[in-house]
């Protein structure tokens, strides 16, 4: 008989889950008797691919969309001895600091040693420069772990600056590392963000830094809320973890809706039938849609669409993140991770295919043309204002986008 293995899943102070292997790929999850009693039936407490009921559930691919992916995923693995596809020893390791509110860990979160390590500013430009051999700046004290394919680092802020988190202190702000190959990226990012942030459709104002020669975003976490010097996790989940789609399909591309990834559709019928008002989250998915569209964004994919959990029985989407206008670098993706409206070239998108998206929805036609149009009115009057440098190629995109868009 295989060896039973266990590991606790904490929300907040209280062990709500059970995840056990008892064979190796299986992971398989089992709610706590004390969450059954709590939570009415079916309600998306971890995941809505996982509703609360008794009776154990396979719980894999939730678990691989906590993971990294590629060479983050292969250094993470590495560090702790073990295979890239074993996830149950890598949340073992690093579950303790995840997406979302969830500790995943063999005890109770409350972990004595848990602190936080200043960067000197040196320190934090050599910590970036040693992502390659760090990724997350994970070393032999972290326990954490952040989904994604670019160089990230992992911080906290404090009052005199920037600190890294140890033995599973809950990390406030993602950096990512400018890509060598496509130098300025991350600057666009920031502008998209910062556009984003102007029309509420995010909540964190980004900021770019030089570390060294080395351009960087700093962004705050969307799942992490600081009062009184206190960092509380805020649960989270991504598209594909939402409908049990294993990120790690079809060679790594299962995220995307080509291979059977998410599809636009499917998300609303999330946010109807689990949020506390279906109709006003479609409108902020209509406008999300549209900016991704705006900006030129074609790797709005499965994983980089999430829902928020505000309480254990609804979800409301998530602010927008990972922002990149990809119509930028011509090597880069032109075709919607997502169709809309059926259509997939991002630089053909109309407003009558937003329009036909939405209605797919079930959502009323004039409703979304109606959030459609005055998102890009907002758009365009934020970049008079110039949220966005205006000789940046970013605003220039999103002139040439909107007049495409409006021209439908």
């Amino acid at each position: 008989m295989a060896r039973r293995r266990t590991l606790g899943v904490w929300l907040g102070d209280e062990r709500v889950a059970t995840l056990e292997q008892r064979r190796f790929p299986e992971l398989r999850l089992r709610y706590e008797q004390t969450a059954l009693e709590r939570w009415p039936a079916n309600s998306p407490v971890i995941s809505c691919a996982l509703p609360l009921a008794s009776g154990w559930q396979d719980a894999l691919p939730f678990c691989k969309g906590l993971m990294p992916e590629g060479r983050a995923l292969q250094a993470l693995a590495e560090q702790a001895g073990v295979a890239t596809n074993a996830v149950f020893e890598l949340l073992a390791r690093y579950g303790r600091d995840v997406a979302g509110a969830l500790v995943i860990a063999e005890q109770a979160p409350e972990h004595p040693l848990a602190d936080v390590e200043p960067y000197t500013r040196d320190q934090l430009t050599d910590a970036v420069e040693a992502l390659d051999e760090h990724p997350l700046g994970v070393d032999d004290d972290s326990e954490l772990s952040l989904a994604g394919l670019q160089d990230k680092l992992l911080l906290v802020r404090m009052d005199d600056g920037w600190g890294r988190p140890l033995r599973g202190r809950p990390s406030t702000h993602i950096l990512k590392r400018d890509d060598p190959l496509r130098p300025g990226l991350v600057r666009a990012e920031g502008e998209c963000l910062a556009l984003a942030h102007a029309l509420g459709l995010t909540t964190s104002a980004p900021q770019v830094d030089r570390m060294g020669a080395i351009d960087c975003l700093i962004v705050e976490r969307f799942d992490r809320a600081v009062g009184d010097g206190v960092v509380r996790r805020l649960h989270q989940e991504d598209a594909c973890q939402a409908l049990g789609v294993d990120p790690q399909g079809a060679r790594g591309a299962a995220k995307y809706e080509r291979a059977g990834g998410p599809r636009l559709a499917q998300v609303a019928e999330l946010l109807d039938v689990y949020a506390a008002d279906g109709p006003v989250e479609l409108d902020r998915l209509v406008a999300a849609v549209t900016f991704t569209v705006l900006i030129g964004n074609a790797d709005a994919h499965g994983k980089n669409v999430a829902l928020l959990h505000p309480t254990a029985g609804t979800v409301a989407l998530a602010p927008l993140y990972d922002t990149v206008p990809t119509l930028l670098w011509p090597r880069l993706r032109t075709r919607a991770a997502m169709s809309i409206g059926g259509r997939v070239p991002l630089r053909e998108v109309t407003l009558a295919d937003v329009v036909a998206e939405a209605r797919s929805w079930s959502h009323p036609a004039a409703r979304a043309e109606r959030v459609a149009r005055e998102l890009i009115e907002q758009a365009l009057a934020a970049l008079e204002r110039e949220v966005v440098p205006r000789d940046s190629p970013v605003a220039g995109l999103v002139h040439e986008q909107a007049a495409r868009l409006l021209s439908g």
